[in-house]
């Protein structure tokens, strides 16, 4: 909570708060206060009006659904699943496309895919080309 909101809550706090106000310059901030509650208030009631109108909308869908002998799960098409999110596999690994040396004197490779092992990087930088890796 706020170091405000807790002054404004907390009756003693406000009191000390305020002390230095004129009344008329409560009388402005109670003005405003009211304004801000009048608006809060006609907002939620807005909000409230809103959800009631969607609650009667759900209730006729049901009932017109109900009344053409329909249920709920009759609406929801199967003949559409499995189209727009389809399954996935696990592919197949490649095989390897280039072959190099690591710093241990290991002979390894790697499909080209992936991040490109460090070994590789350090010979790039130091002016090989990609294509003396490649695996014929």
């Amino acid at each position: 909570m706020s170091e405000f909101i807790s002054i404004l809550t907390h009756g003693r706090r406000l009191k000390a708060a305020i002390k230095e106000l004129s009344v008329e310059e409560l009388k402005e901030v109670q003005l405003k206060l009211g304004k801000i509650i009048d608006d809060r208030i006609q907002e939620e009631a807005e909000l409230r009006q809103q959800e009631a109108e969607r609650l009667e909308k759900i209730a006729a869908l049901k009932a017109a659904i109900a009344d053409a002998g329909l249920s709920p799960e009759d609406l929801m098409d199967t003949s559409f699943a499995g189209t727009s999110a389809q399954i996935k596999r696990p592919r197949s690994p490649k095989p390897a496309k280039y072959a190099y040396t690591d710093e241990h004197g290991a002979r390894k490779t790697w499909t080209g895919q992936g991040r490109m092992p460090k070994a590789i990087v350090k010979a790039l930088a130091e002016g090989a080309s990609l294509e003396q890796f490649l695996i014929k």
